[in-house]
C-alpha cells in the first residue's frame, strides 16, 4: 500500500465522502504554495485530476484557466484505493444516493376519524380553541403527552400551524386557523 502523507489522507478521505468524488475544499490551513504543492504530488500520483469544473452545479473551483472556464479537483479511482476504498462501492453508494433523490415522495400521513389525534385536531379547530386541560379531560391523556402531541405530531409530523396564546381563566390555549 502506498505510503501518504497526513494532509493527503484527509484530502482523499474528505473527497471520497463528497458527490463525484469532488476534493474541495482542501483542508482549513492548507492553502497558497503549501496547497499547490500537495495537490500537485496528488496529482502525479495519479490520485486527483483536474476537471472542467460544472459551474452552474455550483462545484468548487481550484484555478481558472485562460480561457475563462475553471477546474476543480477530483479524487481517482487511484486515489481511493490508496486510502483503501473500492472505488465500485463509492460508484454504488453515489447511485444509491441519487435513486434517493429521484425516488417519489412519500405520501402525506393521512387522518383516521374516531382517533384521538383526530379529536384533538377538532377541538383546537373551533373558534376559542382548547387549553390544556380541556385537552386532559376529552383525551385521559397526561397533560405533557398533551403537549407533546401538540409539538410532535400536530406540528411537527403534521406541519399544522398551531397557535397558542394566554387567555385568562383559561391558561394557554392553543388553536388552529380556520
Amino acid at each position: 500500500m502506498t505510503k501518504l502523507t497526513e494532509t493527503q489522507t484527509i484530502i482523499l478521505s474528505a473527497g471520497a465522502q463528497r458527490p463525484d468524488n469532488i476534493a474541495l475544499p482542501l483542508p482549513k490551513g492548507l492553502a497558497g504554495a503549501a496547497a499547490k504543492m500537495a495537490v500537485s504530488k496528488m496529482i502525479e500520483h495519479g490520485w486527483l485530476q483536474e476537471v472542467d469544473a460544472n459551474l452552474r452545479r455550483g462545484e468548487p473551483l481550484w484555478r481558472e484557466t485562460g480561457d475563462g472556464h475553471g477546474t476543480t479537483l477530483v479524487v481517482t479511482d487511484a486515489g481511493l484505493l490508496a486510502i483503501g476504498i473500492e472505488p465500485v462501492v463509492v460508484k454504488t453508494v453515489a447511485a444509491i444516493r441519487e435513486h434517493a433523490v429521484k425516488a417519489p415522495p412519500l405520501k402525506p400521513p393521512s387522518q383516521r376519524e374516531g382517533t384521538k389525534q383526530a379529536l384533538l385536531i377538532e377541538m383546537l379547530g373551533r373558534p376559542e380553541g382548547a387549553s390544556i386541560a380541556e385537552i386532559v379531560e376529552a383525551t385521559g391523556w397526561m397533560s405533557h403527552s398533551a403537549r407533546g402531541a401538540i409539538s410532535g405530531v400536530l406540528k411537527k409530523k403534521l406541519a399544522l400551524p398551531v397557535t397558542s396564546g394566554k387567555v385568562e381563566g383559561r391558561g394557554t390555549v392553543y388553536k388552529l386557523p380556520a
